[in-house]
């Protein structure tokens, strides 16, 4: 008597982080410099220097440290002429792309990988570079809209980075032995994502 056996092959996702991995540069201050004139950029940051020496001493949370910095410049702006600005901001972050991270991204996919990214920068100026590269699923910090479509200056989730990363991931993709996991980070912001994956890469690609 033949028995056969049916196995389901498990499908891969390569998650990648985007500040310092996919783009060289970071794109919150990258997109500060693009959307901010440069006399309220330079009073902001004269005004927040006490919050951001903290942070740089590790004496101040990085997502509330984020979050000051971004209700500061974004507060109250339409979100139609934030999502303008972010749509804008594309051709910023193509000139910053990692040409290394961009190959291994199209190696992914020739292979019908499933290729995401999973960012602590906000998803709003990451997501028409990353439609336009076909990646459809962005990981990111998301940021909250009042009832008259108007930027409120906070988070609507968790700043995503470390566990968050993590803990998003999992919210998207529950089982995890149904799938190979390939994580791509720069810094330590992506230490838990990598430890959880089944191959990781710091600050290489391959």
């Amino acid at each position: 008597m033949l028995i056969f056996y049916t196995f389901k092959m498990k499908k891969t996702i390569a998650a990648f982080d985007f500040d310092g991995t996919i783009i060289k540069d970071d794109s919150l201050w990258g997109f500060l410099k693009f959307t901010v004139k440069i006399h309220k950029l330079i009073l902001g940051l004269f005004l927040l220097s006490p919050i951001l020496i903290l942070y740089k001493l590790k004496l101040f949370s990085n997502w509330k440290a984020k979050q000051m910095l971004f209700s500061f410049f974004f507060k109250g702006m339409s979100l139609k002429e934030f999502n303008e600005n972010c749509l804008n901001f594309e051709s910023i972050i193509t000139k910053s792309i990692n040409a290394d991270a961009l190959n291994k991204i199209l190696v992914h996919k020739e292979k019908e990988d499933e290729v995401l990214i999973v960012s602590a920068s906000i998803e709003n100026w990451i997501i028409p570079w990353a439609e336009r590269h076909n990646l459809n699923i962005v990981i990111a910090t998301k940021i909250d809209i009042n009832h008259e479509d108007c930027l409120t200056g906070k988070f609507l989730t968790a700043n995503c980075y470390g566990k968050e990363k993590v803990r998003r991931l999992i919210e998207l993709y529950p089982q995890r032995n149904d799938y190979v996991l390939y994580a791509y980070g720069d810094s330590r912001g992506d230490k838990e994502l990598l430890e959880f994956a089944d191959y990781s890469f710091y600050q290489k690609f391959n």
